[in-house]
């Protein structure tokens, strides 16, 4: 590993930030983060003083303008995302954008011509896609060890009913979906190693805020099916099942592991329902946001290919466009990768 490092710069104070993203990427070898901006210059200083960060702007233009940094990290709320993405790109500097990084597959495209127009990295920040555990069971996939795999189940769940927080706000791209069911949609294709032939998919929209709150999916990966559930109104839950001809994966803290123990698989091989024969597979404690921004980072610095490509986002957003097709619908329809 070089031991050059990469500035950053954070647009926007937003909780998730704040509170995982930045501290997380304070721990990357690789990384440094020299600024954050707000509208607010206020709150942007009093975010820097906390988290030592050593200048902050009043406006997300003036960070853009700021020779030192190399990449720009957008936790901004998902309607801003491409138009700044797009910015950042347009200054030359590289993109680490939460998700969804695009709120439709027609953005997701318009992102690719802005990679391939000015030549820098832009990635959507999936942190499972570098987390030991996810790693583990894809490489136990692919190795053949539970057979063919022909099913994978997901669920993901919270209670939020706060009509200004911005997940319950249909202009700046709230709903379950792309918090929250993107995560089913992602590793879902992850693990299959493919992208689905057809979607169907029924979604409860609620009338007050105008945003899914309940959303159930199947993917059919041509003859294996992944099914998937998110809610934003229940009780908080998350579990991925995967299920093939001789064994099977329950993955316990599938999307938000934890930084403080050590995460674990159950693998079963013998299929007693009473759980005799479960083996738990523990992998060390580790933070994925800070795998995240050093993997990202790294491929910049070597030229290497990135953890998830700007296109792997395409497959994402078409799978969700699909899938709020087909809950007007009522039939399968096809994502337009």
């Amino acid at each position: 590993m070089s031991d050059q490092r990469l500035t950053w710069g954070v647009l926007g104070t937003a909780k998730i930030a704040v509170q995982k993203v930045i501290p997380a990427i304070q721990l990357a070898a690789s990384c440094q983060v020299t600024a954050i901006a707000s509208r607010d210059w206020r709150k942007a200083d009093d975010v820097a003083r906390r988290l030592g960060i050593p200048r902050a702007y009043g406006s997300y233009e003036a960070l853009l303008a700021d020779p030192d940094i190399d990449i720009v990290y957008i936790p901004l709320p998902n309607h801003l995302h491409v138009p700044w993405a797009t910015r950042a790109a347009e200054a030359g500097k590289h993109v680490l954008c939460e998700k969804p990084i695009a709120s439709n597959a027609a953005q997701a495209r318009e992102l690719l011509g802005v990679r391939d127009r000015t030549g820098v990295r832009i990635q959507e920040a999936f942190m499972i896609r570098t987390h030991p555990q996810w790693l583990g069971s894809k490489a136990i996939v692919d190795a053949g060890e539970l057979g063919d795999v022909g099913a994978m189940s997901g669920f993901f769940s919270y209670y939020n009913v706060d009509p200004t927080n911005v997940r319950n706000i249909a202009e700046l791209g709230g709903g379950g979906l792309l918090d929250i069911g993107c995560y089913l949609v992602n590793t879902a294709r992850f693990i299959f190693g493919t992208e689905p032939l057809r979607v169907a998919a029924t979604v409860d929209v609620d009338h007050r805020f105008g945003v899914d709150r309940l959303s159930s999916m199947v993917l059919d990966f041509g003859g294996r099916h992944a099914i998937g559930t998110c809610s934003t109104q229940l009780q908080y839950y998350q579990r991925v099942h995967i299920i093939g001809t001789r064994g099977r994966i329950d993955i316990e803290i599938p999307f938000n592991a934890p930084v403080d123990r050590p995460c674990r698989i159950a693998i079963d091989r013998t299929g007693d329902v009473h759980g005799g024969g479960v083996e738990y597979l523990e992998f060390e404690i580790c933070n994925q946001f800070t795998l995240q921004a050093e993997q990202f980072a790294d491929a910049i610095i070597h030229g290497r290919p990135q953890p998830a490509p700007l296109e792997d986002a395409l497959g994402n957003a078409a799978c969700i466009d699909a899938i709020v097709a087909s809950s007007i619908s009522g039939c399968w329809q096809v994502p337009a990768v």
